[in-house]
């Protein structure tokens, strides 16, 4: 069985925030609207006005989080391309200049993790290495220069054991 190309402990964050946000937060914004509506005239209720903006914004990241866990299950590793960089994408980097090596794993958005080299598919360095292979020369542009990297290396989720 093919699982859904993200980790388990980024699965478990979605799912954790998703939890929260309809059982214990959505209920205490109702509760408050309901303390709220109590106090009367609601044309000049600003804790009743409170209330209501937080639960359009608690009921926004709902859908949009049970989008993404929807979005997420629908990838499979046999989706996953093996001979270019993409999601789940282990890649090795020699800086030109300096002769430095650097390793980036490419994951989605709700995985970064700068400090352990996890970065975004739709970050600077993800959006310039996605779709490359080993071998190839790329221009990554940084927050402070503008660098060449040539890719030493790439291992994709098929040739690493799962979690």
């Amino acid at each position: 069985m093919s699982r859904p190309p993200i980790t388990k402990a980024g699965s478990e964050r979605l799912r954790a925030e998703l939890e929260k946000l309809k059982f214990v937060d959505r209920p205490r914004i109702i509760a408050a609207i309901a303390e709220a509506r109590a106090h009367g005239d609601l044309k000049e209720n600003a804790e009743y006005h409170a209330a209501k903006e937080k639960q359009g914004i608690v009921s926004a990241r709902v859908g949009a989080l049970e989008a993404r866990i929807k979005e997420l299950s629908m990838y499979t590793t046999s989706s996953i391309a093996r001979d270019v960089i993409g999601y789940g994408s282990l890649v090795e980097l020699e800086d030109l200049d300096s002769g430095e090596t650097v390793r980036y794993e490419m994951v989605f958005a709700e995985e970064v993790d700068a400090a352990a080299g996890r970065v975004s598919l739709t970050s600077p360095v993800g959006q310039a290495l996605l779709k490359r292979s080993e071998g190839d020369e790329v221009t990554i542009q940084l927050p402070n220069a503008r660098r060449r990297f040539e890719i030493v290396s790439v291992t994709t989720i098929h040739d690493r054991p799962s979690e």
